[in-house]
């Protein structure tokens, strides 16, 4: 029966269609356009670091204390994180898809991948927990994609996923074009934990999910908001870290 529906229905490249042999894959273009976390990266917020790889699709990382200009530079509020991609290539494409062309199909496959890259972060008694949107937005876009990619973590590492843990208080103006300066302001207090949610988080370690990590404003947000509720230690983990070019 499957057989004759991959006849009628092959699997398609998750990125740009084309045929595949198999389900949640890419075709050879798209895969040599995947930039994947592969080899040492920074332990603050998985972007990659120069050295060697070792392996395509393997997140390597590093410990919390290997960090990237950014991260040395700017003070983060979690102790831990990892990415999956780099936000360039095919990385960009599924993130924009998942995000803004209603693609909520990709969201099992991604969420996968973001669980592989994220075992390194996983703690006993670990609470899940997405970034979250505004009502508003949610509304039109009918989804939360960070929670998309969050409750696939939860489920491969069998931990407890608090997909309410967090509001967003405020509806924030896009970060685009602003500088890192701006885009902390932004989501400064934009975030808060309820109170029926914050029984559940106290003390436990959280892992913090979301799509896509450029300065880290939204993340510090979000941090932040678990930290003043009575959290313990926050990690974070990104389907995909932008990077500056070189």
């Amino acid at each position: 029966m499957k057989a004759g529906l991959r006849i009628i229905y092959p699997c398609q490249c998750l990125c740009c269609g084309e045929t595949v042999d198999a389900d949640d894959a890419l075709c050879p273009a798209c895969w040599r356009a995947a930039d994947f976390v592969s080899g040492p990266a920074c332990g603050r917020c998985g972007a990659t670091l120069p050295g060697d790889g070792e392996g395509a699709g393997e997140s390597v990382g590093g410990p919390a204390d290997l960090a990237c200009d950014d991260c040395l530079r700017i003070p983060r509020p979690w102790v831990a994180g990892r990415a999956a991609l780099t936000y360039a290539g095919t990385g960009r494409t599924l993130a924009l898809a998942l995000k803004h062309a209603d693609r909520p199909d990709l969201g099992p496959a991604l969420g996968r991948w973001l669980a592989r890259a994220a075992a390194p972060l996983v703690a006993p008694g670990m609470l899940v927990v997405p970034v979250p949107v505004h009502f508003r937005r949610l509304l039109k876009r009918k989804y939360n994609q960070a929670e998309l990619l969050s409750t696939q973590v939860a489920r491969v590492h069998g931990l407890d996923h608090a997909p309410r843990a967090l509001r967003r208080d405020r509806a924030t103006p896009a970060q685009d074009h602003r500088t890192v300066a701006d885009r902390f302001a932004n989501l400064a207090g934009a975030m808060s934990v309820p109170a029926r949610h914050a029984g559940a988080l106290a003390g436990r370690p959280v892992l913090l999910v979301d799509d896509v990590m450029t300065s880290g404003a939204t993340l510090a947000a979000a941090a932040e908001a678990l930290l003043a509720a009575g959290s313990g230690p926050v990690s974070v983990a990104v389907l995909c870290r932008a990077v500056k070019e070189v």
